[in-house]
């Protein structure tokens, strides 16, 4: 009986890690390919480029709010009341909150995107081009909705296969339909470059359906195991659809804000950065859309790749710590939350220094060789890490339902960076709005850590020797990737596209394989991944 809570943790850490492996691979396979676009992209729009990335950056920055707002949480909401449901063996009212649910998404969806549509004149930014590229985006709002439930209820029943497929097709339709309407309207019939932009985000659109469809098809595979369940659980619950629906909205009101978190400090930037950088530098609203598009748009579509590795780990994270607290396994729970935040600083940490240590060659591969530019994705590499805790930490605690704690830890550090907006832009000029949100959200952060340690009393001293390797290990990595870089710069160009790619596969390669010999030798990943990471070193014979 003795160890019934240290099994019942190993299979939490199993499921978290297989959670984090599908919900990882779909979100990098997404995120690489939603970044690999804009080589052709950028080509293709030739000397309009820079106008058509801000224009671009404007239209989704809104469209993200909608976005939230019209899913209304529901992925994260589903997910943990499906699994809170499940924890007690009321499969039956789960499946009775999913088709209840399928009403209100069509509703919101309906609702979000007519005032989306209907609102855009008053929304962009005094920006007339930028009315047709925010009215396309009303489209993928009739549709994302269902997508997000669908996605939400697999998540309940901890299968994240199926949103991780999803994802990536999606990805996939979008960007097919983004590069073919681009090279037809600019290189075939040289048209407008407002119009390419507009059918570029457009393409969420044809992407939600395709995911839509892919999720349909998931469920009609499942749904016999799932009668199955539903048919021998205990049915002890009595709750009618408006009071589930409700509940659900109840819980959801925290996931639209804090998924919003950092939609809403790039809106921050987006409504402050060009009234305030104009008065410390001259030039004119062309200048400043490139400069405000250098990290809103370039330096932020490359960090999103690995932000996307913690918002992986956040959506795994809620259903089990919901299972856990719905069963009062406070050791499985303060267990879970250690693992998560180690499995954070193990992947995360490495994954933004290494950025940062290939920022020059990278940029030049997407947007081509700028030295400012590449400050500003090094800068953003580092801020990465911080926009990566707070999406973990927030999660963690609405998975302990503590919504009310979590926004409001939010809400101070969003109050935070409007504070101190204007002088880091005075200060750091285009690197100040990254400085004034990394500092509001390592309040937010700090915050958060602190509550749940105060709630479940984590194992501090080994989180922060656990940090500490990880960080030294990721700083050596660094270190050898930039005197690799330089050696290479001595005999390759810089500025060239090829020469750049052949940069990123030799360091990144060095990089990451000095970093995994490391953890091997060092043993950092055993208490993570345990029996896995020990059979790898045994074949590579690293004592």
């Amino acid at each position: 009986m003795a160890k019934q809570p240290e099994e019942k943790t190993t299979t939490s850490k199993e499921k978290m890690l297989r959670g984090s492996a599908w919900m990882t691979a779909g979100s990098m396979f997404s995120r690489i390919l939603g970044a690999l676009y804009v080589i052709p992209w950028m080509m293709w729009f030739g000397r309009d480029r820079g106008q058509a990335n801000a224009l671009f950056a404007i239209g989704y920055n809104i469209y993200s709010i909608f976005l939230i707002i019209s899913t209304a949480g529901i992925p994260g909401a589903v997910a943990k009341q499906v699994s809170h449901y499940n924890a007690m063996n009321e499969y039956k009212t789960g499946r009775k909150l999913f088709r209840s649910g399928l009403y209100l998404m069509v509703f919101m969806g309906v609702i979000s995107a007519a005032a989306l549509y209907l609102l855009a004149p008053w929304i962009s930014t005094g920006d007339k081009d930028a009315i047709p590229v925010i009215r396309s985006l009303a489209w993928p709002l009739l549709v994302i909705p269902m997508m997000s439930l669908f996605r939400g209820f697999f998540q309940g029943y901890q299968d994240m296969a199926p949103s991780a497929v999803s994802q990536f097709i999606e990805q996939v339709a979008r960007v097919i339909y983004m590069l073919v309407t681009a090279y037809w309207i600019m290189q075939v019939m040289h048209g407008s470059y407002v119009t390419a932009v507009a059918h570029s985000t457009f393409a969420a659109f044809i992407g939600a359906v395709a995911s839509l469809l892919v999720l349909a098809w998931y469920y009609l595979r499942k749904r016999k195991e799932w009668d199955v369940l539903a048919d021998n659980s205990a049915d002890t619950l009595d709750i009618s659809t408006r009071d589930m629906l409700m509940e659900m909205v109840r819980q959801a009101i925290p996931f639209i804000i804090l998924d919003a978190g950092i939609t809403i400090f790039q809106l921050v930037d987006q409504y402050t950065f060009f009234n305030m950088i104009d008065d410390f530098v001259v030039g004119t609203r062309a200048t400043f859309n490139t400069l405000y598009s250098l990290f809103a748009f370039n330096a932020n579509k490359l960090i999103m790749i690995i932000v996307s590795l913690a918002a992986s780990m956040a959506i795994t994270s809620i259903p089990l710590l919901s299972e856990a607290y719905t069963k009062r396994d406070f050791r499985d729970v303060r267990d879970q939350v250690d693992n998560t935040i180690e499995l954070f600083f193990f992947i995360m940490i490495p994954s933004a220094i290494g950025m940062a240590a290939v920022a020059k060659p990278l940029y030049t591969i997407f947007y081509g060789y700028d030295f400012t530019g590449t400050l500003v994705l090094e800068f953003s590499s580092y801020t990465s890490i911080v926009l990566g805790l707070f999406t973990v930490l927030a999660a963690m605690l609405q998975g302990l339902y503590q919504n009310r704690l979590a926004i409001a830890y939010f809400v101070v550090g969003l109050v935070v960076k409007i504070v101190v907006q204007y002088p880091m832009i005075y200060l750091f000029k285009v690197f100040g709005p990254l400085m004034a949100t990394a500092i509001g959200f390592m309040v937010a952060s700090y915050l958060m850590i602190n509550t749940m340690n105060n709630m479940f009393h984590l194992k501090v001293a080994e989180l922060i020797k656990f940090f500490s390797e990880t960080l030294l290990f990721a700083l050596v990595m660094y270190a050898v990737c930039i005197g690799l870089q330089q050696v290479l710069y001595l005999f390759l160009n810089p500025a060239s596209r090829v020469q750049s790619m052949l940069v990123i596969v030799l360091v990144a390669g060095v990089g990451a394989t000095l970093y995994g010999y490391l953890v091997l030798k060092s043993r950092l990943g055993d208490q993570l991944l345990g029996s896995r990471i020990a059979g790898l070193r045994r074949r590579l014979r690293i004592k």
